[in-house]
């Protein structure tokens, strides 16, 4: 008899947690520089094609198929045929890997939401971060000490994400998803409304939308723009796979599926007004370039927007308590789906409880997130986060594209979308599930894999590198073909 599914208690619970699985930190701090980078406005244009050409047809996807099969990743490829499920797997175990170093970072942010209350990363949020913040050592291989506030700061957020999944997807998701979204929303109105209205904030914002035209016709930039999608929409972790699996029959996935990546880049974009603005009026007050502020990653959250906020008049302390909760709430959001498509592959492959399952992956995470707590964390995390997402993710979202174009019938999937939605998908959809994303996405595997072996990332030691980023990549695959095994006995 086959056991009753969890299933979301309405659509708009399932778009919420979709979008906020999508809308993470990497909206705030890598779209917008991103698109400053490669040709401002101009940008728009490829990254609107990828959205349209690989983004919401990957989605659908990967939505489609969970719908399908109503199961998480690896059930669902071995539907496929037995010899695939280790993809699922691999997909999940990169979920899984993304998910120990992300909430360290999500850590961080719970951490600067206190700080805000008295700017208390000084006036050189450069050396507080690094220094009395993180205590960096340098090195991966030099652990140091331990950082107790971030240790703990660690077992809070993962304790949160404990308790939202083990709720269940009605009473724990969703429930989380209505509460956390609307909040973000007001908090990026809050960033965007300031950001825009400061003097220098028009500078900023013409630097992040002004178009060079002359940066179109690189093959690398539209590469970039089908990256940045691929990333921004959890695609290739097998969470959509999971959430899709608890809709309730007759659901329309193409509609659902079309909001949330739309929703998601329109987030993006407006947030780069927000960003840009802030970093204007920086620009502005320190009397240089918007090239010598404009920054992403790590960098933009925790050194250029303390200096920004520092710089503000009025109440920065309200700012700063703005954005640094905006990314907790985001970051959260997007840890609570990435856990969930863990726990849904061991319950679906192991036969475990839901509570079994959250605990299982709690403890684990969190022993594996203790060594980037240390004053070597940030190196770890640093190399960690750059090898899984090209060797992992976007590796894994490539060899998924192939098997489900090749190995399966994409019009089971699509014929199943069809039935419950009035706007259809059809042979273009096909044709890009099929060629075009494949063709661009494995270029730009090609092209990231020769830079790799040419230029040692972050100037890092060859040794830290083989270790925490050749060897995790690798590990996560010779660790998906040993557990497909024995899940394979268990059923």
């Amino acid at each position: 008899m086959e056991k009753q599914r969890d299933e979301w208690g309405s659509r708009l619970g399932f778009i919420l947690a979709t979008i906020g699985s999508a809308v993470g930190l990497g909206n705030i701090w890598r779209f917008s520089y991103q698109a400053y980078e490669n040709g401002g406005g101009a940008f728009l244009f490829p990254y609107i094609f990828a959205l349209l050409t690989a983004g919401i047809p990957l989605l659908l996807l990967e939505m489609g198929f969970g719908f399908f099969t109503r199961n998480s990743a690896p059930s669902s490829f071995r539907k496929v045929g037995e010899k695939f499920e280790w993809v699922g797997w691999w997909s999940v175990l990169v979920a899984f890997t993304v998910v120990v170093y992300y909430i360290v970072i999500i850590a961080w942010s719970l951490l600067f939401v206190l700080e805000s209350f008295s700017l208390g990363w000084t006036a050189d949020p450069e050396a507080f971060f690094f220094g009395d913040f993180l205590g960096f050592s340098g090195s991966a291989f030099t652990f140091g000490g331990m950082q107790w506030h971030i240790f703990f700061a660690l077992l809070i957020v993962w304790l949160v994400n404990y308790l939202i999944i083990a709720g269940g997807i009605e009473k724990g998701i969703e429930k989380a998803s209505k509460i956390f979204m609307p909040l973000l929303a007001l908090m990026i109105l809050i960033i965007v409304a300031r950001g825009v209205t400061l003097p220098g904030a028009m500078e900023g914002i013409k630097a992040f939308i002004t178009p060079d035209f002359s940066k179109i016709t690189d093959f690398n930039i539209w590469v970039g723009a089908y990256g940045q999608i691929f990333f921004t929409l959890s695609l290739g972790f097998g969470i959509m796979i999971a959430y899709s699996s608890y809709l309730p029959k007759k659901s329309d996935v193409v509609k659902n599926g079309i909001i949330a990546g739309v929703a998601n880049s329109i987030f993006s974009i407006v947030v780069g007004f927000g960003v840009f603005g802030i970093l204007g009026y920086m620009a502005y007050q320190q009397g240089v370039a918007i090239q010598d502020v404009a920054t992403s990653g790590i960098g933009l959250a925790f050194i250029a927007f303390p200096k920004a906020i520092n710089l503000l008049p009025g109440l920065p302390q309200l700012f700063g308590f703005a954005f640094f909760l905006s990314l907790t709430i985001a970051g959260l959001s997007s840890s609570i789906s990435l856990i969930e498509s863990v726990v849904s592959s061991l319950i679906d492959n192991f036969s475990l409880s839901r509570k079994k399952a959250i605990t299982i992956v709690a403890i684990i995470g969190f022993i594996l997130g203790v060594p980037m707590t240390t004053q070597g964390g940030l190196a770890i995390l640093d190399i960690v986060d750059h090898f899984v997402n090209i060797f992992g993710l976007l590796t894994v979202g490539f060899v998924e594209m192939l098997v489900l174009s090749y190995a399966f019938d994409l019009n089971v999937i699509k014929d199943n979308m069809n039935e419950s939605t009035d706007m259809h998908v059809g042979r273009s959809w096909t044709a890009m599930i099929k060629i075009v994303a494949p063709l661009f996405i494995g270029y730009g595997l090609i092209q990231n894999t020769i830079s790799e072996f040419s230029n040692a990332y972050g100037g890092y030691p060859t040794s830290e590198l083989v270790v925490f980023g050749w060897g995790v990549a690798a590990l996560l695959v010779v660790v998906a073909v040993f557990i497909s095994g024995k899940s394979q006995n268990e059923i």
